[in-house]
């Protein structure tokens, strides 16, 4: 009887963790299309026009799409926690370094031989994508400008800036090997942005198992005058954290343009920061800063992608899409609220205190 006890325990407690309202929400979209389309979890084996194996369906688009997304969402949940605000030029900025890829890859036009290796592209829009990160980052940590107000200017500039690297130009890369990063290696029928996404998400699981930058950031969101007066740094972190989003846009940015082995300045990655932030609230984080749990921020990520997916699915309008985001949005805002959650708290104790008194009489 005391073992049962326990048990309720434990399962009470799974609802004030923060991992819960991803999985939540998988859950309910999972249930949702197993009775609307069981179809919709279908995969089949088949070959491209290489003679190659390749996976298809649903959970497979999931998978692929959803991993530059969830790349986004590691830069956008550290920036989060540092600032207590988010980035929304990451659409642009995006932009910006897939247009420095494909000109340095092309040179002044489209090119059936490329310039230069991929990896030079790579890291040359990484260290682009880095700067203007810092550009962020200095209006944010050193001239105190409110994260939404200071990215709001590369937002609005970026994409002309993105055409202006190309001379307005939609420069072509032929070569097959390009295609293989938003795409597949011949031979693996899982898509390769999975593995990119895996590899991202490896490092950081890494870096915050092995160095302060988890501890740091949190600190600086939580309190940035009593992380002062212990002796960090509050202005670094919040500029490191632009700083790594960069990176991760460079990495989204090389996905993006791969996949198509060319650019549309206007339309490549459209809306995606309002994604990314929708991941990282729906992994339960404060949009306010400080604590964060990166686990739930990437598992928030494809389930975004679940959900567009599913309206696709569907058959909804890529037009309407915000409008049903939006009902997400509003339903993570209430449920973030300090009053929905301390509501929730008080259920929670109540909850406990009842298992702990059956435990008591058992």
């Amino acid at each position: 009887m005391a073992t049962k006890a326990k048990g309720k325990f434990a399962f009470s407690n799974i609802f004030r963790q923060q991992i819960f309202i991803p999985l939540a929400a998988l859950v309910i979209l999972v249930v949702f299309n197993l009775i609307a389309d069981p179809s919709f979890f279908k995969i089949t084996l088949g070959t491209n026009n290489a003679g190659y194996p390749i996976l298809s369906g649903s959970l497979i688009t999931i998978l692929d799409y959803g991993s530059e997304l969830a790349i986004l969402a590691i830069g956008m949940t550290i920036v989060t926690a540092a600032t207590g605000g988010q980035d929304i030029s990451v659409g642009a900025a995006i932009a910006i370094a897939g247009s420095v890829v494909l000109r340095v890859l092309c040179g002044n036009g489209s090119s059936d031989e490329l310039q230069a290796p991929i990896i030079v592209a790579f890291l040359v829009s990484v260290v682009v994508a880095m700067l203007f990160g810092a550009f962020n980052g200095i209006l944010v940590a050193y001239f105190k400008i409110q994260p939404m107000v200071a990215t709001l200017i590369l937002y609005t500039a970026g994409r002309s800036i993105a055409a202006w690297i190309n001379n307005n130009e939609l420069p072509i890369v032929n070569d097959p090997t390009f295609k293989y990063f938003g795409g597949l290696i011949p031979g693996i029928p899982i898509p390769t942005p999975f593995f990119i996404a895996a590899i991202c998400v490896l490092i950081i699981f890494l870096v915050l198992r092995f160095t302060t930058l988890g501890l740091f950031t949190q600190a600086v969101g939580i309190n940035e005058s009593s992380s002062k007066l212990n002796g960090l740094n509050p202005t670094l972190v919040k500029f490191l954290s632009f700083v790594i989003l960069g990176v991760c846009v460079a990495v989204a940015a090389l996905i993006k343009v791969s996949r198509l082995s060319t650019i549309n300045y206007s339309v490549i990655a459209k809306d995606i920061e309002m994604d990314a932030i929708l991941a990282v609230a729906l992994g339960g984080n404060a949009l306010g800063g400080g604590r964060f749990n990166m686990a739930a921020s990437i598992l928030g990520a494809y389930v975004i992608q679940f959900l567009t997916t599913t309206l696709y699915k569907f058959q909804v309008q890529s037009d309407a899409l915000p409008a049903y985001k939006a009902v997400v949005v509003i339903i993570l805002v209430v449920l973030s609220a300090p009053k929905t959650r301390e509501y929730l708290n008080a259920l929670g104790k109540k909850i406990s205190g009842m298992f702990r008194k059956e435990e008591v009489q058992a």
